[in-house]
């Protein structure tokens, strides 16, 4: 493998996961610091691996997972490069459907019921844009 394309696909995908992470971590109302204790490293790494400066290693990823109540493979299934070889389902640049999927599942009736009537404004209000 050209040394050149490895670093570049390992670029890349430090800073997926640190959008990912980012994202999750947000999602969840925590601070950096907040995570940063969780796993015992300091805030200031945690910024590093959201900026994809730093790659996290195995193990700071399962940490990462645990904390964060995702599997790991949340922070590989939407990496275009990441080819799940037992899934059948395409892959979409943009969005994690099997997360949010088991999200939603995991949302008491009420919350259900909010993000339904969220999605039936949203498209109410697309059909008049």
């Amino acid at each position: 493998m050209n040394k050149n394309l490895g670093s570049s696909m390992e670029e890349n995908f430090n800073i997926h996961l640190g959008k990912k992470l980012r994202m999750r971590r947000l999602s969840l109302g925590l601070t950096q610091t907040k995570v940063a204790q969780a796993i015992n490293v300091t805030f200031q790494q945690i910024q590093k691996y959201e900026k994809g400066t730093n790659g996290v290693s195995s193990n700071r990823l399962m940490q990462l997972s645990q904390f964060l109540k995702v599997p790991i493979i949340y922070f590989f299934e939407d990496y275009r490069e990441f080819k799940d070889i037992s899934s059948a389902e395409s892959a979409n640049d943009d969005l994690n459907y099997s997360f949010l999927s088991r999200t939603f599942s995991s949302l008491s009736r009420v919350q259900k019921e909010k993000i339904l009537q969220i999605l039936s404004n949203a498209s109410k209000f697309e059909k008049v844009v």
